[in-house]
């Protein structure tokens, strides 16, 4: 039997770090994104309900694949199971994973 692939991608969005686990990960046809597909949660039939999986199922409910900027993806792991899809603030204290700088560029006004 062919073992089915499964990634948990962890990545910025909105000041806050998602971890998502989908079947596939691929460079994707759009220069600059990571294409996903496939997104995986858990069971719903679990008596105690995660609400911040509740709300990343919500969030990505209807969609078929998503297009990642690349600049945002902290991490792409291939992982045998599955475990909690969940988002969690980007600066907490004691987090596994520290956040990258963001970019110091912003659209201003031209000077004279």
């Amino acid at each position: 039997m062919t073992k089915r692939r499964l990634f948990r991608i962890a990545f910025f969005n909105q000041g806050q770090l998602y971890e998502i686990y989908a079947r596939s990960v691929t460079q994707g046809g759009l220069l600059g994104f990571v294409e996903v597909e496939g997104l995986v949660f858990g069971e719903k039939t679990r008596v105690v309900v995660d609400p911040s999986e509740e709300r990343l199922r919500a969030e990505f409910e209807g969609v078929e694949r998503s297009y990642l900027p690349m600049h945002s993806i902290v991490r792409i792991d291939e992982v045998e199971k599955q475990g909690p899809s969940r988002i969690s603030e980007a600066n907490g204290k004691g987090d596994k994973v520290a956040p990258f700088p963001l970019p110091v560029y912003s659209p201003g006004k031209k000077s004279d």
